[in-house]
């Protein structure tokens, strides 16, 4: 779709939905606690990027922040990196969490592939939370220490994490699906003293033991004194061997089975409330810290604002705990809604599994990764003959542009009455950039609106603002939640180098934005994987647009080896169904397909047949290290396979780049 082509109009919001919304209660709010009125969302964002003082002050307000200290100033510092927010104030997010307790619905719902539905009460979970801090508290762990996680997406690992915040430690957690070495490459830059990590663990129709791999992530983090051991199948290797003598083991049930007084530590607005991990394809991952303030305010704006959730909600948003969506999915108790989280691979035993999930447990938000819907599509599910989904009012997507064809696929089986929200935002701060709007229509293949308080604009190479043209994703002016720095960058020269290398004083996200007449915005991709075909840049979403359409194909990746002083040469590596074979017609029709969605200068040098796509846990597509090997650069030194889904698909990359190069030299 060319930028002057108006998109498709898929929904339009009823005057009920409008009415009913979290944002029409915040914009009725403003206007009789601080007489403003506002005609629509567009001179609401516009206030809320050009008084960043007054915004931020009315949320605090708004979300009835519970202070142990108030705030002296909003803003004290406002420039990037370093912008200083709400200054004297003391908070603690398990504050924010723990004020909706109630007996009315649960807090969390759970099942995984091994355990049927259960819940778990607000009560409940408040008094498990008491029991495990007290723990920590009497085994010495005290405010700014780090305390890590090996453990899947349970409702104790939720409550391992408040445990940890409400004593003002710093939490991190990483998936049981990465690979050893993934996860010390994480922990070992944090030195934590305290380890909750489960024995074994069950994905994709199969039992892991994780005994061995966690007696050698005990033996390699010297730092560790303490190990927590949560509910698991028993580990046959931890029965026959000894953990180090220097770390002492606890027993997840022995340790909630001790009532405890819940005592919250209050904590500096800018306090560390976690770690979190770029993505760690190429070197060591970036250790992101994020503090309790900044994460408060923003993903509170986000859950009640932009996904329109409260407390009658039940909100499910799949992921593992390695991606930043497990943070989002925990922040859903923020504003009192019921989460429901859900443990396994979302095929197994087919992709109808996390509809059924969302069916009974009646979620009225579902939210999934892109690529969730785009195999749903091709696997022909139809979610509304396999699931009672009449709770559902709102879907989400992230993790990577989702498609046009998407967009109509969930229309199609999910109805009209359906909101459809598509985000775009990341780990890096913890929130989103461009995300959903109730109250305004959903265009095919378009996000929504610019996230209340993030000034985000498409930039040219020059630093120049961009009107419906695709340029760099920026934000312009800081917001609460982006990182106070990153560990053991102790200049901060990591940190400026990875936001503000290019445009100093100004945030660079990575991504190709386009901004639409409608004050939406179209995101192409990873910007370090842009295509530039004989002056012509493009976002390689469009490309896997066209060619994933096709029956044929079930995966795709572009790589554009442009570079200094050669010519152009793009080669379109495609994932077919099995027992097809890339013949000269599919050739052809592949072609034709890129000529006819996007332009016959995208049509690739050449194509070839590939068993996989390489894959982070997190679904997205390792555009840039297959650049890099492609370029001949080694492959233990653009990737990590500890963070990928397949890393064995990355020996077919080698051996090709080997031959490509032999040729060349020829």
């Amino acid at each position: 779709m060319s930028a002057s082509d108006a998109p498709a109009l898929l929904w339009s919001p009823s005057a009920d939905r409008i009415g009913r919304s979290r944002l029409r209660h915040y914009m009725d709010w403003l206007k009789r606690e601080r007489g403003r009125d506002f005609a629509d969302y567009d001179t609401l964002w516009r206030w809320s990027v050009s008084d960043l003082e007054g915004f931020w002050a009315s949320l605090w307000d708004y979300f009835e922040i519970r202070a142990h200290k108030p705030y002296t100033k909003v803003l004290g510092k406002r420039e990037m990196p370093g912008a200083e927010w709400f200054t004297g104030a003391e908070v603690n997010f398990v504050d924010q969490v723990l004020r909706h307790e109630t007996d009315a619905r649960p807090a969390i719902l759970f099942a995984s592939e091994a355990q049927p539905l259960r819940q778990m009460s607000w009560r409940e979970m408040h008094e498990k939370v008491g029991s495990m801090a007290a723990y920590l508290r009497g085994k010495g762990i005290r405010r700014g220490d780090r305390v890590v996680a090996y453990a899947p997406n349970t409702p104790e690992t939720i409550i391992a994490f408040l445990a940890t915040a409400s004593l003002g430690a710093i939490w991190s957690v990483c998936s049981p699906d990465m690979g050893l070495n993934a996860v010390l490459d994480r922990f070992r830059q944090i030195e934590p003293k305290a380890l909750f990590a489960v024995p074994s663990c069950d994905y994709n129709g199969k039992h892991h033991d994780k005994g061995e791999v966690l007696a050698e992530m005990v033996a390699a983090l010297p730092s560790l004194a303490d190990l927590i051991l949560m509910p698991g199948q028993e580990s046959t290797f931890l029965g026959s061997h000894a953990m180090p003598t220097n770390v002492r083991i606890g027993n997840w049930a022995d340790i909630v089975a001790r009532p405890a007084e819940l005592k919250v530590e209050p904590v500096p607005f800018d306090h560390p409330l976690w770690v979190v991990y770029s993505s760690g394809t190429t070197g060591l991952p970036k250790p992101i810290v994020h503090g309790h303030g900044g994460i408060l305010m923003v993903i509170m704006a986000m859950m009640a604002l932009h996904n329109d959730i409260g407390p009658d909600d039940v909100y499910h948003w799949y992921s593992s705990t390695g991606w930043i969506m497990w943070n989002a999915q925990v922040s859903g108790l923020l504003v009192g809604a019921t989460i429901a989280i859900y443990d396994g691979a979302p095929s197994h035993p087919d992709w109808t599994t996390l509809w059924r999930f969302a069916g009974e447990t009646k979620a009225t938000f579902f939210g999934a990764g892109a690529a969730f819907y785009a195999n749903c599509q091709k696997a022909g599910v139809q979610p509304r003959q396999i699931a009672d989904l009449s709770h559902l009012r709102s879907v989400g997507s992230t993790g990577s542009p989702l498609s046009e064809e998407s967009y109509a696929w969930i229309y199609g089986e999910l109805g009209q009455d359906v909101w459809l929200t598509s985000i775009s935002g990341g780990t890096d701060f913890a929130g989103a950039f461009v995300a959903g709007c109730v109250m305004l229509p959903v265009y095919a293949g378009e996000m929504q609106v610019r996230c209340l308080g993030a000034d985000i604009q498409a930039y040219d190479d020059q630093g120049k603002p961009l009107d419906n043209e695709v340029g760099e994703l920026v934000c312009v002016s800081p917001i609460p939640s982006m990182p106070l720095f990153l560990w053991n960058d102790k200049d901060g020269q990591r940190y400026r180098d990875s936001y503000f290398d290019m445009y100093p004083g100004v945030w660079r996200h990575g991504d190709w934005i386009r901004i639409t007449p409608r004050g939406g915005a179209v995101i192409y991709g990873r910007s370090d994987a842009t295509i530039n075909r004989y002056g012509l840049r493009l976002g390689t979403a469009e490309i896997y647009r066209a060619v994933e359409e096709l029956p044929e194909v079930l995966d795709s990746l572009v790589i554009d080896l442009e570079y200094l002083g050669r010519e152009s040469y793009m080669p379109l590596f495609v994932v077919l169904r099995p027992g097809i074979a890339l013949d000269a017609a599919l050739k052809d029709r592949i072609n034709q397909a890129i000529r006819k969605a996007v332009s016959a200068r995208f049509v690739p040098n050449d194509i070839f047949q590939v068993t996989e796509v390489p894959r982070t846990l997190s679904g997205k597509k390792l555009e840039v290290p297959v650049k890099k090997i492609l370029l001949g650069q080694p492959a233990e030194k653009v990737s990590n396979p500890g963070t990928m889904v397949n890393p064995g698909s990355l020996v077919w990359f080698v051996d090709f780049a080997a031959k490509r190069a032999a040729s060349s030299a020829a």
